[in-house]
């Protein structure tokens, strides 16, 4: 039995969840996951040294911090931290945003420590 093709609502999955720094998968696609998160602010310098990492800022503004220099990045834009690069999201206002990786990456990287955590499917409300 097939189930009718529904879309992702962004806005209404955002609604669902008001934990900060916590991924929630919205979609799969082959082995990637499509995550939505909230982020106020810092986070931890982190790498992924397996996989790029792609931020699309949906609400609020993200700075991503590098060691090279920060990307400032506004509701619209996006931007790839390339594999194995350390980098530091920082969200001095409440934001929102779209991430895209390989499934099971872990939030925190090879950083670990308390502010990791396995993303959570969230369904529509």
């Amino acid at each position: 039995m097939s189930r009718k093709p529904v879309p992702v609502n962004i806005a209404d999955r955002l609604a669902g969840f008001s934990e900060l720094w916590s991924q929630k998968t919205v979609a799969v696609l082959n082995d990637y996951e499509v995550k939505l998160a909230k982020l106020h602010g810092e986070f931890v310098w982190h790498s992924h040294e397996d996989t790029d990492e792609l931020f699309l800022v949906i609400s609020g503004r993200l700075t991503i911090q590098l060691r090279v220099g920060d990307v400032t990045l506004a509701p619209g834009e996006l931007f790839v931290v390339p594999r194995g690069v350390e980098h530091c999201p920082v969200a001095e206002e409440e934001t929102a945003i779209l991430l895209f990786e390989p499934a099971g990456t872990m939030n925190t990287g090879d950083a670990g420590g308390p502010m990791t955590k396995a993303a959570e499917l969230v369904q529509p409300h």
